[in-house]
């Protein structure tokens, strides 16, 4: 899952960076509202963490211009506002969760997941199982199974791999492939992507006639079920 924390506080966004991060999560973190908006717009992001207080543009601000512009994924607030009138005040700008500070890590996780949650029992994008042709992702436990064989994956080959089956058949790019597995600290070389697909088709193919990553020239990848 790939989370975006805005959040003024040093310290507070550090612990919520490490410790996402170590929990599996691809963590972005910005330290002022109008940097918040301006990459939630992005719209790669599976959910937002996002502080109440924050300088040039306030929490509550930053969630309404989201909402306003359609965009739907999924908000936690953190604040140390939290009377019963400012978490309802959260709530109707449009946050899906609103939390106390202080607060305990497991239950910024637990939360996110209820999010998640919700968001797929509603319909959305966020599906976490995914199925090209015999090629199955379950997206939370990095499960892969091609015609019924696992294929065990390393964590940034199985966000590559979510990437292209949720565009599959559509030509992936290599910044679109960078974005789903690096955060924006990471300097890439020129061939990290490649090195990575080589391995990940190497994996998914083996034992197989065909294979479901197919290079795109000067464009990025592909993938296809066995039949297309």
């Amino acid at each position: 899952m790939r989370i975006l924390v805005v959040e003024d506080d040093a310290r507070t966004a550090a612990y919520l960076v490490r410790g996402l991060g170590e929990s599996g999560h691809i963590v972005d973190s910005v330290e002022n509202g109008h940097s918040g908006l301006a990459m939630a717009r992005e719209g790669i992001y599976d959910a937002l963490i996002v502080d109440r207080q924050l300088p040039g543009l306030d929490g509550l601000s930053l969630v309404r211009e989201l909402r306003a512009g359609g965009l739907l994924t999924p908000v936690l607030m953190l604040s140390a506002l939290a009377n019963t009138a400012q978490r309802v005040e959260g709530l109707q700008a449009g946050c899906d969760d609103y939390l106390a500070k202080p607060y305990a890590f497991v239950e910024v996780l637990a939360r996110l997941d209820g999010l998640l949650r919700m968001r797929r029992g509603q319909g959305s994008d966020t599906s976490r199982t995914l199925r090209v042709g015999e090629l199955l992702l379950d997206c939370p436990a990095r499960l892969v199974t091609r015609g019924g064989r696992a294929i065990q994956l390393q964590h940034r080959e199985a966000l590559l791999l979510e990437k292209l089956m949720r565009h599959s058949g559509e030509v992936v790019t290599r910044d679109m492939l960078l974005e789903s597995a690096w955060d924006y600290s990471f300097d890439p070389n020129d061939n990290v992507i490649d090195k990575h697909i080589h391995r990940l088709r190497r994996k998914l193919d083996e034992g197989f006639a065909t294979s479901m990553i197919r290079t795109v020239p000067g464009a990025g990848y592909s993938l296809h079920g066995e039949d297309a």
